[in-house]
């Protein structure tokens, strides 16, 4: 299958309906197995002007949307992988009023396809970070939200008291595959901090953190410290690896996004984990193309709906971290 290598190649390729379908199509069903969503059943038609297929079983027709984050999406493909290209590899990512504007949608449709798209970013794997004989796993959390001291004036007036409530973000860093593993949390308190590095790192491996007293007690692993005050770098001993993280997403959330609703912040979290998890290195020199070819690998089996995305459907989609829902200024 021919893979476009830029961007304006990219553009070229997919502008031909019949070369996006076949993409599509492929990177869901390698090899032409093509089984119908809603059943698992692989015995069907294909409608070659509509380009769909009709099930004998179900006796119902699909696309290649359905069952996709790009599903009930009246955007064609070539709008949706020209989009996803460009969110996979803009190291900063780009905004919906920038991505409205190159695609020609309007910005509320460009920021519910980019929400759709960081769905499908989202990994779920289960296997584990380091390990007894592995490289060492830094651990730290930070705190996203606006500075008072950049505000205007009036606006920091009129603020709550207590101002505004940062939201925290849990990283954990593997040194050796160099993968990170980050998400919102909705506190540092050690139970909610141990719980997820027991949840993500093997027993017994070598844990590195700052002397937050959150991450004392973690008596099952190799736990070294550094206390930021005196010093940053003990010999191995530091977290400089998933600091190295947090300048990445806090330059995409104050450079590009700007404003964030907390309750949708774990999104942007994944949209970043994913392109620091798949970016160019010297045992992995992976490319833009490779980036997207693995980002379309994983729309299927993925899907959120407006009002799951929005929180007016509470009982599909409920986040504990969801915050205050202020829309806040980084």
């Amino acid at each position: 299958m021919e893979t476009p290598r830029t961007l304006q190649a990219a553009i070229v390729h997919f502008s031909d309906p019949q070369r996006a379908f076949d993409t599509a199509v492929e990177y869901r069903w390698p090899g032409g197995n093509v089984t119908c969503p809603r059943c698992g059943e692989a015995k069907h038609s294909f409608v070659k002007t509509r380009r769909l297929w009709f099930c004998y079983v179900c006796k119902k027709q699909f696309t290649v949307k359905v069952g996709t984050v790009m599903e009930d999406s009246p955007l064609g493909l070539d709008k949706w992988m020209v989009a996803i290209w460009m969110l996979a590899n803009c190291k900063n990512g780009i905004s919906s009023y920038e991505l409205g504007k190159a695609i020609g949608v309007r910005q509320n449709s460009a920021w519910f396809l980019l929400h759709r798209i960081r769905e499908a970013m989202r990994s779920n794997s289960t296997v584990k970070l380091g390990g007894p004989e592995s490289a060492p796993v830094e651990a730290d959390e930070v705190f996203i939200g606006p500075r008072t001291k950049w505000m205007h004036k009036a606006r920091r007036i009129s603020m709550p008291r207590r101002g505004i409530k940062n939201v925290p973000v849990m990283g954990i860093l593997d040194r050796e595959s160099r993968q990170v593993r980050a998400r919102v949390v909705p506190n540092v308190s050690r139970e909610t901090l141990q719980d997820e590095i027991l949840r993500e790192v093997e027993k017994w491996s070598k844990l590195y953190t700052d002397g937050w007293q959150g991450y004392d007690g973690l008596a099952e692993y190799v736990h070294k410290t550094v206390n930021h005050i005196q010093e940053y770098v003990r010999g191995e001993v530091h977290t400089q690896g998933i600091e190295n993280f947090w300048s990445l997403l806090r330059r995409t959330l104050r450079g590009t996004y700007v404003c964030v609703e907390p309750f949708h912040l774990d999104r942007y979290v994944t949209e970043q984990v994913f392109r620091f998890n798949n970016r160019a290195t010297k045992d992995n020199p992976i490319n833009d193309a490779d980036r997207f070819a693995f980002l379309m690998s994983q729309v299927a089996g993925k899907r959120i709906t407006y009002a799951e995305l929005t929180g007016k459907d509470a009982d599909a989609y409920h986040s504990p971290e969801a915050g205050t829902g202020e829309e806040v200024p980084f």
